[in-house]
């Protein structure tokens, strides 16, 4: 490893650590990479990409605008503390095998809901006006486990719409759990 590079600790299917991996893609910091195979999803994602965005500040993932970076603040807190833990490994160990599809789902389902109904008021090209937002590093994951977990995404036009859009950019495609090392030979893209 070289000195001063910054390490990741990722797991392939991580949403928190895809996080991560998108904005260092999006701000061009290289890094150094050490798979882990997580049993509990961290929750400082969001305090790591705060600190890449005050001490790397181009691109900013958070608006200048006072009212534009509360709401990204306000959809990343909704689906990074609200959606996104009801689904995760530890959780759904709790609720039984036979329960697994359904309590997700139905996780999901609730978040995105009340999401759909914020972007409405809030997206232009993503999920805050036409700018990549810490939102957007938010959304993309969870867009994935929402499929992962078969919930049908018919009802959610916004969010499938500015999923489709920030998959189309290079740093989503290059931060994607299909195309981390750790990613198991038959998830590879």
């Amino acid at each position: 490893m070289q000195v001063g590079k910054p390490i990741l600790y990722s797991y392939f299917r991580s949403s928190c650590s895809w996080r991560v991996r998108i904005a260092l893609a999006l701000k061009g910091i290289d890094y150094e990479m050490m798979p882990i195979n997580l049993v509990k999803d961290g929750g400082q994602q969001l305090a790591i990409i705060e600190y890449l965005e005050e001490t790397r500040p181009t691109p900013r993932l958070l608006p200048q605008d006072p009212k534009k970076r509360a709401s990204v603040r306000m959809i990343s807190d909704l689906i990074a503390g609200g959606i996104q833990p009801l689904q995760n490994l530890s959780v759904l160990k709790q609720v039984g095998q036979e329960n697994q599809l359904t309590w997700a789902q139905n996780a999901i389902t609730s978040g995105f809901n009340a999401l759909e109904r914020i972007l409405q008021s809030t997206a232009g090209r993503y999920c805050v006006g036409d700018e990549v937002s810490m939102a957007d590093l938010c959304l993309v994951p969870q867009v994935a486990n929402a499929e992962r977990f078969k919930v049908d995404l018919t009802p959610y036009p916004t969010i499938s719409r500015i999923n489709k859009t920030l998959l189309a950019l290079e740093a989503f495609q290059v931060s994607h759990p299909c195309r981390q090392p750790d990613t198991p030979a038959e998830l590879r893209a």
